[in-house]
């Protein structure tokens, strides 16, 4: 199968997503481009340190790690 084919399949699936699935996702979308923003990614940029990585890196991995697996929870309500 090739790739067109495959993604054609995989955006028809999409379309029968329930509705509420699809505004999870969207709520997800916008919190995380709020949290990924400067002015709220800027209020982790301290001196501060944990196990010696910078706070702003434990904050933008924990963040997007978080992201995930919300993410994978919802698809997979969807999937049952």
């Amino acid at each position: 199968m090739d790739t067109i084919s495959k993604l054609s399949i995989i955006i028809h699936q999409l379309s029968f997503m329930k509705k509420r699935h699809e505004q999870k996702l969207v709520i997800l979308s916008i919190g995380l481009m709020m949290a990924f923003s400067i002015p709220i990614s800027m209020l982790f940029n301290s001196e501060k340190e944990v196990f010696g990585y910078p706070m702003i890196l434990i904050y933008l991995f924990a963040v997007w790690m978080i992201s995930i697996i919300i993410s994978f929870v919802i698809v997979k309500k969807y999937d049952e």
